[in-house]
């Protein structure tokens, strides 16, 4: 069976960023404390926290003084940065430089269209640490819309600028920008005063073709990926419509021997939170059980 892990998969350049620095800093600190999961990868997760790494959610930290916070990847909105001031804590601040600069965007987008009575939509996950980051730059007054149905929320005889979570699927963005252009024109308004932002993340969206061709060629694709990962789930999507035999694992323990029944090649690639480590532990995982599968 020929076993081949995707080259192109793995940590992108922020993610890889927040986890050296956390391991720097926990080569001579015991404890770092981190605001949410480092990166949306529960084997990840647990690795750092044998090496001293706590996760803490936004409530407690609110409790901790004087002491390390590492800020990951995702950034975060105003309020967290004023609070580490009043609390005397030093942040280790491993925002992504992708995710600042669109927060500098939605900042200033935010400060010129309210001047003109208009709205900032950010289509995004609600709740997910960088659409948190993003809306605290415009003091929580933004628009999140991830369907159509939140859509509503947006009055279209006013001006509408449109940014997007680094890490959504272009082809949903441009849907979402397709879906505004509808209803600004069914509200007799001017798509003048419609400014949309494809601010996905290149090293994410150039992964959506790369995939496309990997997943391709072989008889079986295994994805590997955090369930909570929002990168996870768009680019599985991209696999899975490509070959329809592509299952998604968080580890090797979830691997179906029945999936391997038959098959001449297996290729196995990730999310942008995926170490590669883990991808090459499914490998050997692959490979251990195919030498026990009847020729």
């Amino acid at each position: 069976m020929n076993v081949t892990i995707d080259k192109n998969s793995g940590y992108c350049f922020g993610v890889e960023f927040a986890i050296q620095m956390a391991e720097d800093e926990l080569a001579h600190e015991p404890t770092l404390y981190c605001l949410g999961d480092i990166v949306h990868n529960r084997m990840e997760v647990e690795r750092l926290h044998q090496q001293g790494l706590r996760i803490i959610e936004r409530e407690q930290l609110q409790n901790l003084h004087d002491c390390k916070v590492l800020i990951r990847a995702h950034g975060e909105p105003p309020e967290t940065y004023e609070l580490a001031l009043r609390n005397n804590l030093e942040l280790i601040d491993a925002s992504c430089p992708v995710v600042l600069k669109l927060q500098n965007r939605v900042k200033h987008a935010f400060d010129s269209t309210t001047r003109q009575n208009g709205q900032v939509v950010i289509y995004g996950q609600p709740g997910h640490a960088e659409v948190t980051g993003l809306n605290g730059q415009t003091g929580n007054q933004s628009i999140i819309v991830m369907t159509e149905a939140d859509l509503d929320q947006i009055d279209f005889a006013r001006p509408v600028t449109l940014f997007s979570q680094t890490t959504k699927s272009t082809a949903g963005f441009y849907h979402m920008k397709e879906l505004i252009e509808q209803r600004i024109a069914a509200a007799g308004g001017s798509l003048e005063s419609f400014d949309a932002n494809d601010s996905i993340c290149r090293q994410v969206s150039n992964r959506e073709p790369a995939l496309r061709k990997f997943a391709v060629d072989y008889d079986v694709v295994l994805f590997v990926s955090g369930r909570k990962s929002s990168n996870g789930k768009a680019l599985f999507s991209v696999v899975n419509q490509t070959n329809s035999r592509s299952y998604f694992i968080e580890n090797e323990q979830e691997l179906n021997e029945a999936w391997l029944q038959g098959v001449g090649s297996v290729g196995i690639c990730g999310a942008t939170s995926t170490p590669m480590w883990l991808m090459q532990r499914v490998a050997d995982r692959v490979t251990q059980i195919a030498e026990s599968l009847p020729v």
